[in-house]
């Protein structure tokens, strides 16, 4: 079976030399295609089955600084995209940036940080922290999405390249809808799920809609949308950072931990530690000049 390992780092860390060791450590090599200055493909063959994970992993460690994903050759470019918003798409926690303007950014970040690494479950954990923020003006959160909030590199270059090639692309957070639906548009996705916070009057009711939008409800909303759009599993592509994303991924024809907690990065097949979000671009097999900057 042919499979292919997609090298990704800055053009100093990615050299011949580099790619001739990743090339002596691999069966049946052909020659390296360079995609960009950052990032190439090594196409190999194997008569034996291939450990993806611990094959990129003992890749990743001869040399410093770069990302390496191993995957079956065929099917790469996917067809449906499912990623997670809040450290993933955009470089910070919606919710703890919120709480900043009560002054409780530190009380809650430590509850996300816990809930993001698995260490306890994540739907008291939600329910606990929106709790503290009774009683805020809904307007903050216009505020917060004006003055805190910044899009990922390469987050608009991302979903732009795969829907003009007829991905279809969804943003799924554990974050709240009144954050989701603006940053979506910005950055173009052709939909989104998230939580959806109770008001009172012009302010937030400390409250969450229930059943909350979590860990199972990304899971689902995957297979939903494989299922509504007709697509096989090998055709999906999901991507996030934390714990509940942990599901999600599992189920995706190609799961990518990026930039992620220990214990998410760990569990999924491909992970991307250093690149910015074009790298997802990369490991399907596009090249540079291939990118839609929108």
């Amino acid at each position: 079976m042919t499979h292919v390992a997609t090298l990704i780092g800055s053009p100093d860390a990615l050299t011949p030399a580099t790619l001739a060791l990743a090339r002596a450590a691999l069966p049946g090599t052909s020659e390296p295609k360079q995609l960009g200055p950052d990032a190439a493909d090594i196409s190999f063959s194997s008569s034996t089955g291939i450990d993806q994970r611990g094959l990129a992993k003992h890749l990743r460690g001869l040399v410093h600084g770069i990302d390496v994903v191993v995957q079956p050759a065929a099917h790469r470019r996917k067809k449906l995209f499912l990623v997670d918003m809040d450290s993933t798409m955009i470089g910070q926690e919606c919710i703890d940036e919120l709480a900043d303007y009560a002054g409780l950014k530190a009380r809650v970040a430590a509850i996300t940080e816990r809930a993001m690494r698995g260490e306890i479950a994540f739907e008291p954990a939600l329910r606990e922290r929106v709790a503290l923020l009774k009683g805020m003006p809904v307007k903050t959160i216009d505020a917060v999405i004006e003055n805190r909030i910044t899009l990922t590199p390469g987050a608009r270059t991302l979903v732009a390249t795969m829907r003009a090639n007829g991905t279809h692309t969804c943003m799924v957070s554990g974050g709240f809808t009144l954050f989701t639906d603006i940053i979506a548009k910005k950055i173009g996705f052709d939909e989104t799920r998230a939580n959806r916070l109770m008001l009172e009057g012009d302010k937030l009711a400390g409250l969450v809609k229930e059943p909350l939008f979590g860990r199972d409800a990304k899971r689902a909303t995957l297979v939903e949308l494989r299922t509504r759009l007709k697509l096989a599993k090998h055709d999906t592509l999901a991507a996030g950072d934390g714990a509940n994303d942990m599901d999600m991924i599992a189920v995706a024809g190609l799961g990518v931990a990026y930039h992620a907690k220990p214990k998410l990065a760990e569990a999924a097949i491909a992970r991307i530690d250093h690149g910015d979000l074009t790298a997802l671009l990369y490991v399907q097999g596009y090249r540079k000049d291939e990118f839609v900057h929108a």
